[in-house]
This record gives C-alpha cells, structure tokens and sequence, in this order.
C-alpha cells in the first residue's frame, strides 16, 4: 500500500515539475517600454508584477534601460547595445530573445528586429500605434517645434523625460520629445512603415503574417492591445485616456492606440477591455474587473512562445 502511495506521488511530482517546465521559453523575454521608459522609479515599476509573473513561470526575463523620449532608431541601438551584452554575458548560452514590447516600445523592437535580425525569436507587441496616433498629429499641429509654444513644450518635455531618465538611472540618455512625436505623427508613421514594412498587414484592421524572414533569419510575430478607454472607477488613469480617446472620433481606441492601428503579425486579440497602461498592470494593477487580468496574458503569451519553440 505505501509502495502504491508513493509511486502516485512520485508520478503526480513528475507532472507538476513537467507542467512548469512546459511554460518556459527557449529564449528570455525582454520586457521593451514604451514612453518614459523606466524599469523601476522609486515604488513604481513600469511593468506591474509582470516580471515576477513570467519569472515564476520559469521564464528568464530582462528589462532594458531605454529613453524615455526618443525615436526607435536611437532606442532601437540602445536595446541591441543591451542585447549583445547579455549574450556576451551569457558564454555562448543565449543567442536570441523574445522581445514583448509596450506602445512605442512595439516600434522599437521593430527597429532591432530589422537590423539585427540575429539577435531576436519573436517580437510581440502590444497597443504599439504602428499606423501612428491622432494624438501625435495634435500635438505637432498645436506646437509647432519651430514656433514660440513648439520650443517651450519641448523645454518641458525634455526636462520631464530626463528626470525620468535619471530616476531609473539612466543617466547616459538625453530626451527628444520631438523625435519621439515625429514618429508618431502620419508623416513620420508612413515614413517608418516605408523602410520597415515587415510584419504589418496589406490592408487596415487585418492580420500581418505570422512570420517573417529577415537575411535569413526567421522571426515570429504578434501583437494585442486594448480598446476601451475607461475601465475600472478607481483607476485614475481613465480620466486622461477618457479624455485623449475623444480624438479618435468613433473607433475603438485605448486613448492612445487605435485598435486597428495595433495590428501586427498574429493578431491575438485588438479590443480587450484595457486602456493603454491597463495592458501592462499599471496603475498598480487597477484593471477592469471582467476582463483577463493582465499578468495571465502574459502567462499566456509566454506558453504560447514555448508551444512555438521559441
């Protein structure tokens, strides 16, 4: 009878070991911020628990230091800067990551993705505006960089975002607001989407492929985002999305992404009932109650990269 009983428990200790196992991926995750990106200021950090979410998966998990405000060609050389020497770090261990990106962090890994196709499995990203944002056009139309009010919202902004920069220390980066907004602007979007076109769907509000090659290198893509802009009554961030979200007219939107506008590669789902920072768990993880908490997407995405082999 005990031989029996142990040998179930045996058993069951072997599924519960194989089950954990079976969320980790092949390659780590890097965790790419968007906008005033930080990895953590004080109590705050910029992704909610998710870190320690995917880590007790049993996932290896990065966050770079980025700019707060800036485009993806200098953060993009930044993130690969950071990539190479984890994997020098590493002796030959890691070779590629998983990148899952935030908002213009999606840019950004698009950036790296295309350039330094070497150093990267996948790329996910989420409520990344890859046709640009209406809001990026308002603000360049109300202040122009060449005008009075263009220099000093540019003043403010650029002190905001190096603040942020030294707060999660890193004080190597200097911000660009308008580089960052020129990115985002229609002009700018289309400018980017010409050299970088990789990923995105042929026709608006569809799918990408799934994956794609790049000098020989085969990546897999995906994308989710939100498109609601008020989502929980103690969220305070509702407030600002609320408010920012009236300049899409009447299409789904988070305050800061369209949802059709967040496609790319694998669509995995363009209307959750998250606002833009809903997506990664802020604020504090004050999130829509009948929706799929944030942390189990990403637990979910995680053993969907591992079921890929990635």
């Amino acid at each position: 009878m005990h031989k029996v009983l142990r040998t179930a428990l045996g058993l069951l200790l072997i599924g519960l070991s194989l089950s954990t196992q079976a969320a980790y991926t092949t390659n780590p995750i890097v965790l790419v911020p968007g906008i005033f990106a930080f990895d953590k200021i004080a109590m705050i950090d910029y992704w909610y628990q998710i870190p320690a979410t995917l880590q007790a998966q049993g996932n290896e998990v990065y966050v770079p230091k980025i700019n707060a405000f800036d485009n993806s060609f200098e953060r993009g050389q930044q993130l690969i800067r950071q990539l190479d020497s984890i994997k020098v770090a590493s002796l030959g261990r890691i070779q590629k990551f998983n990148l899952i990106a935030h908002s213009q962090g999606g840019i950004t890994s698009r950036y790296v993705m295309n350039v330094r196709p070497d150093l990267v499995a996948s790329v996910t990203t989420m409520s990344t505006p890859h046709t640009g944002s209406p809001l990026a056009d308002i603000v360049t139309g109300v202040a122009p960089p060449d005008s009075l009010q263009g220099v000093a919202f540019e003043a403010f902004a650029n002190a905001v975002g190096n603040l942020v920069n030294i707060f999660s220390n890193n004080k190597a980066s200097k911000s660009d607001i308008n580089a960052m907004l020129g990115e985002f602007n229609k002009k700018g979007s289309a400018a980017f989407n010409g050299q970088f076109p990789a990923g995105l769907p042929t026709q608006r509000c569809g799918a990408g492929p799934d994956r794609v090659t790049i000098d020989g290198q085969v990546i897999r893509l995906y994308s989710w985002g939100g498109g609601s802009r008020v989502t929980n009554v103690f969220d305070p961030s509702d407030a600002l999305f609320g408010l920012t979200g009236l300049a899409f007219g009447g299409e789904a939107n988070d305050g800061v992404t369209g949802a059709c506008a967040n496609h790319f590669g694998q669509v995995i789902q363009d209307r959750y009932r998250m606002n833009h920072i809903d997506i990664n768990n802020q604020v504090f993880g004050v999130v829509s109650w009948f929706e799929s908490n944030p942390k189990t997407v990403f637990r979910n995405h995680a053993t969907r990269l591992k079921q890929a082999g990635l």
